[in-house]
C-alpha cells in the first residue's frame, strides 16, 4: 500500500492506493493558510488518519517548483506561508516511511500514463487547464521534470501581448471577458450563443498552445485535465481548426488528444511516485 497526496491551494486530498486502485480516500479544506505550522498540521493530521503498518511510502503532488532530491517545495500556489518548506524531512520524521514529492501537473501526467488515458503510449503530455496552464511530460515511458522540476511551463511562454495561459486558462474568462469558465460552460450547455462564441475563441488560443506542445515534445498523446477541460467538447472544433496549419501534417494525423476521465488521476500519480522514485 502507498499513500497519495494531492495538495491544492484550497483543499488537500489523501488516498490509500493498492495496485493503482484507491481503497480509501479523505479530503479537507485548508484553513489559516498564512500559517505554516497550521497548514502543515492539517496535512499531517489528514495523512495520519489513513496511515497504518501496511503503508510503504507517501507520494505528494504540490502546485509548485520542487527540489526533488532534497524534498523541498518552493512558493506553493495559493498557500502563501509555504515559501520554502522541507516537506520530505518533516513527513519522513513524522511517519517513518519514504516520502517522494513532485509537481502536481507531473503527477497528473504520470497518473494518466500509468492508469488513465495514456496507458500503452511511450510519450505523453498532460495539460492541466485551470488557474494556469501547465504541462507534465512523459518521454520514453519516464516522467521528465527538468533540472529544477520546471519543465513543461508552456503557459508562461510569450503569446500576443501577454503569455499563453493568459488566453488559454482562467484569465481568458476572468480578465478578458469578465466572467468565469464555470459560468461560460453552464451557459454553453444551455445553448447560449455568446457563450458558444466565447469557447470558440478560447479554442483558437488553446490550439496555439497545443501546437507549442507538438513542436517541443511531439508526444503520442495529449491528455487534457483540470477544471476547464470539462468544457472540451465546446472548444475542440476551434482548437483543431487552428491546428490545421501545423507544419507536419503526419504529426496531426497520428496525434491523439483525450479528455481525462478520472478526477483522482493526480492522486494516483502522486502515489506512484513511491515506485517511480523520481
Amino acid at each position: 500500500m502507498t499513500i497519495g497526496v494531492d495538495l491544492g491551494g484550497t483543499n488537500v486530498r489523501v488516498g490509500v492506493v493498492d495496485n493503482g486502485v484507491i481503497v480509501h480516500q479523505k479530503s479537507h479544506a485548508l484553513h489559516d493558510k498564512e500559517s505554516l505550522s497550521s497548514t502543515l498540521s492539517q496535512v499531517i493530521a489528514l495523512i495520519r488518519s489513513l496511515v497504518d503498518h501496511t503503508v510503504s511510502g507517501i507520494g505528494i503532488g504540490v502546485p509548485s517548483v520542487v527540489d526533488i532530491e532534497q524534498g523541498i517545495v518552493y512558493n506553493v500556489a495559493n498557500i502563501p506561508s509555504w515559501e520554502e518548506v522541507g516537506l520530505r524531512d518533516i513527513l519522513e520524521a513524522e511517519f517513518n516511511v519514504p516520502v517522494f514529492i513532485n509537481n502536481d501537473v507531473n503527477c497528473f501526467a504520470l497518473g494518466e500514463h500509468l492508469f488513465g488515458m495514456g496507458q500503452g503510449y511511450s510519450s505523453l503530455v498532460g495539460l492541466a487547464i485551470g488557474t494556469g496552464l501547465g504541462a507534465g511530460i512523459i518521454a520514453d515511458n519516464q516522467l521528465y521534470v527538468g533540472s529544477n522540476c520546471g519543465a513543461g511551463e508552456i503557459g508562461l511562454l510569450p503569446y500576443l501581448d501577454k503569455n499563453i495561459e493568459s488566453y488559454a486558462a482562467t484569465d481568458f474568462f476572468r480578465l478578458i471577458h469578465h466572467t468565469s469558465a464555470f459560468d461560460a460552460h453552464q451557459q454553453a450547455r444551455d445553448g447560449n450563443a455568446h457563450a458558444l462564441a466565447l469557447w470558440n475563441e478560447f479554442g483558437r488560443h488553446f490550439g496555439h498552445a497545443v501546437k507549442v506542445v507538438l513542436y517541443t515534445y511531439d508526444p503520442d498523446v495529449i491528455v487534457l485535465g483540470g477544471s476547464i477541460a470539462k468544457a472540451y467538447p465546446f472548444f475542440k472544433a476551434a482548437m483543431l481548426d487552428n491546428m490545421a496549419d501545423f507544419a507536419y501534417p503526419v504529426t496531426l494525423r497520428r496525434l491523439k488528444i483525450f479528455q481525462s476521465q478520472n478526477e483522482n488521476i493526480a492522486l494516483l500519480g502522486a502515489a506512484a511516485l513511491v515506485r517511480q522514485l523520481v
